[in-house]
């Protein structure tokens, strides 16, 4: 089957059908081959898709989300409170400050090892590591060129929609980001043990 055997939806429309099937994020090249269509042609359904969804925002409740070269249709953001509520998921979506600490070291450096994320931080990483793993913020993306041959680690599309963002590129400006945080220091984390979740 190519895109042009179905008259009665657009391309923009079909590759909409795709992305809310697949079991996770694909590749613009991977719809390309499916639907026997040049990439080019993919690229612009998608913006068109993403430009529908923008114009749209108030109206829809998906949106496209972008990381490492791969697409994938997500749910909007203003949506998570209902969401989480239909899920049961209000009591297991709270990151300790430990864990956003480490998180933000994740999405301004990535790829980073474990020992890279506990120079900055000052304090072993292991627990919070694991709970991020766990819950699908964080990956292993390989192993680095260096002693020891450490884990790399990257933030997924599942971070992403945790922070209602569609790119990491809509993170704020790393000066910006360490502004709000001195802004916003507490004392919660004085505790001795501040490296687990």
């Amino acid at each position: 089957m190519t895109a042009s055997d179905n008259n009665e939806l657009s391309l923009s429309a079909i590759i909409e059908a795709l992305l809310f099937i697949a079991p996770g994020p694909v590749t613009p090249n991977q719809i390309a081959t499916v639907l026997a269509v040049s990439i080019n042609k993919v690229e612009a359904a998608i913006s068109e898709l993403e430009t529908l969804y923008k114009a749209d925002s108030g109206k829809r409740g998906l949106r496209i989300r972008y990381h490492q070269g791969r697409i994938q249709l997500t749910t909007a953001p203003e949506a998570s409170l209902a969401i989480e509520k239909y899920l049961g998921l209000e009591a297991t979506t709270k990151l300790s400050h430990a864990a956003l600490e480490a998180l933000a070291i994740i999405a301004y450096t990535e790829p980073v090892t474990r020992p890279q994320i506990d120079a900055i931080r000052g304090v072993n990483s292991d627990g919070v590591l694991k709970n991020l793993l766990s819950k699908g913020l964080i990956e292993e993306v390989g192993r680095a060129d260096a002693p020891g041959r450490p884990f790399l680690y990257t933030t997924t599309t599942d971070f992403l929609g945790h922070f209602g963002i569609s790119t990491l590129s809509e993170l704020p400006p790393l000066d910006e980001a360490l502004e709000s945080n001195d802004d916003i220091h507490t004392s919660e984390d004085t505790s001795p043990d501040s490296s687990t979740e």
